[in-house]
């Protein structure tokens, strides 16, 4: 899949590697995206860079008024941020629409603004907040608008010597208020069919500014002036805001795919605009925001630990050991340098509870915990586990009792097969180490990245139930 495998302990040799191999590397954070590129010959990077074990780039600050968020702050971060909640309140809804908790807790806002899909979330929000990146390079730093980074579907500025180090934009004042809403084909997991933000500036109940971002609707999200304009010295009435949808509608010329017709995707324009200025006018905007998401964190606090403060390097024809803990043992694995987590765990370990499902993070078949945090290992490359501690359903029951939340599956009747099993059970003991006493809506937050194709998920969500009241 991959040449060589780099894991850098300093942002100086992360830039030194990037100015050496240049187009033929591409950095790994989250690897979401990067792994199903590759897995779908979209690109064939032969070195990849690990940037999760770097110091200081993993922090959410506002100074001064202004956000800084740093390359390897994930979407669970964001969304489970109170600050984030109050004064960046767009980013926060749209990192919550990602993917399901899984994918959140390895794919950053920063993978997202540099995987540069019209369809992803995150761009349609920052660009509502005037946000800009900063990129640095062995040959210095510079600031770029995000409404200037991008070029086209999936380009951007950065050049193959760059890195974005950091993501900043203004914090939402008191005048101010802004909201995100999406329209996909499911309520979670899904790609964007056409999603929208809004921030809306008021003066004495009047709208001062008007800022509306429309993404997967065009080639890059796009901006609608002219409904803009019209809302600026206006109150939020009915007929303004329908008025305000209709100019919104005409800001963009979308396409036809798979997910949508062009001719449904206008319409939806004019109702999202609709939708967000009518939350915003009633200020009900916040209404279904969960106030303690699920995040499958457990007792931490969804940071991934830092390196050892050593460069180490794993090549697909070497003999560099991945060395690892699995379910508390020790292990060394030759081999595997250019693999996944779950083809490792699977084939060299012989671990085959971790199921593979669909392989590309649709299903969570394959959820295990990698240093105490719920992952999909079909998106984590194998090196990724070097000095990391990995946790699967092998070793979730503690001596010879089931864990509680093993013992209610089977005593709820919630197995059919049995084949995504392992992934939900993973998925739900994560929670009430969380949340001892989950609500339904958490429980359904939790399981949000799990499918399951042979059964409803009724008794699933009753055997979670009966798992926590056991435990309490």
């Amino acid at each position: 899949m991959w040449d060589r495998y780099y894991t850098p302990s300093t942002l100086d040799d992360t830039l030194r590697l990037l100015a050496e191999h240049r187009a033929d590397a591409r950095l790994v954070a989250g690897g979401t995206d990067l792994l199903l590129e590759i897995e779908r010959k979209l690109r064939s990077p032969r070195v990849l860079i690990d940037i999760t074990r770097l110091p200081g780039l993993g922090q959410i600050r506002l100074e001064e008024g202004m956000f800084h968020l740093g390359p390897l702050v994930t979407h669970n971060q964001v969304a489970a941020s109170p600050l984030m909640v109050e004064r960046a309140y767009p980013l926060a809804r749209a990192c919550w629409s990602v993917g399901a908790p899984q994918i959140r807790n390895r794919g950053t806002v920063a993978g997202n603004l540099i995987t540069a899909s019209p369809a992803n979330d995150t761009i349609t929000a920052l660009r509502a907040l005037e946000a800009s990146v900063r990129l640095r390079s062995l040959r210095g730093e510079r600031s770029v608008p995000l409404a200037d980074f991008y070029t086209g579907v999936r380009k951007t500025a950065l050049a193959p010597d760059e890195m974005l180090v950091d993501i900043t934009w203004p914090a939402l004042g008191p005048a101010e208020r802004g909201t995100f809403v999406k329209l996909g084909l499911r309520k979670t997991q899904a790609i964007s069919v056409v999603n929208a933000a809004a921030v809306i500036s008021f003066v004495d109940g009047r709208v001062d500014l008007a800022r509306l971002t429309f993404g997967s609707v065009a080639p890059t999200i796009v901006r609608a002036p002219e409904a803009e304009r019209w809302l600026a010295g206006q109150s939020l009435t009915e007929a303004v805001i329908l008025e305000a949808g209709r100019l919104a509608r005409q800001a963009a010329k979308p396409i036809s795919d798979v997910r949508s017709p062009a001719d449904y995707r206008a319409a939806m324009i004019e109702v999202l605009t609709v939708r967000a200025l009518r939350s915003l006018q009633t200020g009900a905007e916040r209404d279904d925001w969960p106030l303690e998401p699920a995040t499958l964190w457990g007792h931490t606090d969804g940071r991934f630990p830092l390196g050892s403060g050593v460069m180490t390097t794993h090549s697909a024809d070497g003999d560099e050991p991945i060395e690892t803990t699995v379910n508390g043992r020790r292990y060394e694995v030759r081999g595997a340098n250019d693999d996944t987590l779950l083809h490792m765990l699977r084939e060299d370990f012989g671990l085959t509870g971790t199921k593979e499902g669909c392989g590309e993070g649709e299903c969570g078949a394959c959820t295990v915990y990698l240093d105490g945090i719920a992952v999909m290992a079909c998106l984590v490359p194998a090196p990724r586990a070097h000095g990391a501690q990995i946790v699967t359903i092998e070793g979730l029951q503690q001596g010879e009792a089931l864990h509680p939340v093993q013992q209610s599956f089977i005593d709820a009747d919630a197995i059919q097969c049995g084949y995504c099993t392992p992934g939900f059970v993973m998925a739900a003991a994560k929670l009430l180490e969380e949340r001892p006493r989950p609500n339904c809506e958490q429980i359904q937050q939790a399981i949000s990245g799990n499918l399951c194709r042979c059964t409803g998920y009724v008794n699933i969500v009753r055997a979670i139930e009966r798992a926590a009241n056991q435990e309490a």
